[in-house]
């Protein structure tokens, strides 16, 4: 569906610069929208390098097996249905801590990897399962501690201080990722009932 809405707004663009003489404005603006997402894409993957790398560092140095061993009671209470030690907690762990630290690329494959696993835990297959539901929820709201995404988009478009985010990104992800937790052990309940 977002293939037919993007293609159909170039065609728009195209056609409206055409009717209007200004179809040499959209083929400056293609062109230069163009160069700038290249550069765009080869700062990003500058910082995911970084931070992968940080990751697998991280993970070689035990300190993702830490991590992870701190995060069980947090695991326990949000996902109590789980078994303890099903794999699953260790995906689920390593999405977090990779979130915690504002490494979205880093945290998508153990998401999804989290969420094949935590579909074979479910009983009904035609339905997500409460846990299934929980992990989404915590994943979007995304507690993060140094949101690195934001900071490089910041630096590459030449803001003067690309970190001053931080409090206000800690701040918000906080209460995000709290009304996420509070939600899903309501919804929990209530689906016990």
């Amino acid at each position: 569906m977002l293939n037919y809405l993007w293609g159909f707004m170039i065609v728009i663009g195209i056609v409206v610069g055409v009717l209007t003489g200004r179809i040499s404005e959209v083929s400056t603006a293609t062109i230069n929208s163009s160069k700038e997402a290249i550069s765009l894409c080869i700062t990003m993957l500058g910082f995911m390098s970084l931070w992968t790398g940080i990751m697998n560092v991280a993970r070689s140095a035990g300190i993702i097996g830490a991590l992870t061993k701190a995060l069980k009671p947090i695991l326990r209470l949000l996902f109590p249905d789980i078994p303890k030690d099903h794999v699953v907690n260790e995906y689920i762990a390593s999405n977090m801590i990779a979130n915690i630290l504002g490494l979205g690329w880093a945290a998508t494959p153990m998401g999804l990897k989290a969420m094949k696993e935590l579909k074979t835990l479910n009983k009904n297959s035609d339905l997500a399962s409460v846990d299934m539901c929980t992990f989404l929820i915590i994943n979007i709201s995304s507690l993060q501690l140094i949101p690195v995404n934001i900071i490089a988009y910041r630096s590459q478009y030449g803001s003067v201080n690309p970190t001053e985010i931080l409090g206000p990104a800690i701040i918000a992800t906080c209460f995000s990722t709290l009304v996420g937790v509070l939600f899903s052990i309501i919804a929990r309940r209530s689906c016990k009932k």
